[in-house]
């Protein structure tokens, strides 16, 4: 009898049905980041309860998750309803819960998706793919620092990567990247949620300051259908990130992430939390 080891990304998405709409899991040290899990991992796990929820209609069209605490090392329960379905679209609340030291459940992740029944329709690209070497022309670099999910990630950067020299000087918060999963795994729509996440605060790009910082909220946007996905497989994506501003202790930054063949799978806006 064989068995087999399942990816990473798949066991930490593990989520055992314990009550109608409501799902348990745990943790996992391959996706951990400074003091919690990677933002990315989470808001796959949040999407993976509605897409194994037995209520789904179509796909997901968009996923907001509100980090409102770090999820803990351990055990975490799911709670995800569909609170209106209509003819094409359905609307979902979903929040990760945790038991604190007295043993009382307290939430520390919100979140609302909404999946769709797409239709063939005329469709177009206003956002074009920009030029770029090819990904076997970019260098692979290896983790820069030690946290377990970079990791998980094969990283090719193409422009904007991470201050030489954390000496404050300014400089533009752009960032364009090859990247995909490590090891390879065909795409799928929480990969592709994770994979919104993968840079570096733009504030350490904009003054070369490693300062702390970290997502509030993050959005997702899903361009791509499932027939686009299984096409892109485990190829990589071009995904860019920049910020539009900084002030008063927060920046927001927009991402888009194209396949090879140039065509938008997802673009993302998130807010970010930084101190001086």
């Amino acid at each position: 009898m064989s068995t087999t080891t399942p990816h990473p990304f798949d066991a930490a998405l593990q989520l055992a049905a314990t009550a109608p709409g409501q799902y348990r899991g745990h943790t996992t040290p391959d996706y951990w980041n400074m003091v919690g899990p990677y933002g990315g991992i989470t808001a796959a796990t949040l999407l993976q309860a509605v897409l194994q929820h037995p209520q789904l209609l179509g796909a997901p069209l968009s996923l907001t998750v509100n980090y409102a605490a770090a999820v803990s090392e351990g055990a975490f329960t799911v709670r995800a309803e569909p609170v209106r379905t209509n003819r094409s679209t359905q609307h979902w609340t979903v929040a990760v819960l945790q038991a604190d030291a007295s043993g009382q459940e307290q939430v520390t992740t919100t979140a609302t998706v909404v999946t769709a029944a797409r239709r063939e329709t005329w469709s177009a690209a206003d956002t074009p793919m920009p030029a770029a070497p090819r990904p076997e022309d970019c260098a692979q670099i290896p983790p820069a620092f030690a946290v377990p999910w970079l990791r998980r990630y094969e990283m090719r950067p193409v422009a904007g990567t991470l201050p030489a020299q954390w000496d404050g000087s300014e400089a533009d918060s752009l960032s364009r990247l090859w990247v995909r999963d490590a090891p390879g795994r065909a795409l799928d729509f929480c990969a592709l949620a994770a994979l919104c996440d993968v840079f570096f605060p733009r504030v350490w790009l904009r003054r070369a300051r490693q300062v702390p910082a970290g997502t509030v909220s993050l959005t997702v946007y899903f361009h791509a259908d499932a027939a686009l996905l299984a096409r892109t497989g485990s190829g990589h994506l071009l995904a860019q990130a920049r910020a539009q501003e900084f002030r008063n202790g927060f920046f927001d930054q927009s991402a888009q992430l194209w396949n090879a063949d140039g065509q938008l799978l997802a673009t993302s806006h998130q807010i970010v939390y930084y101190k001086e």
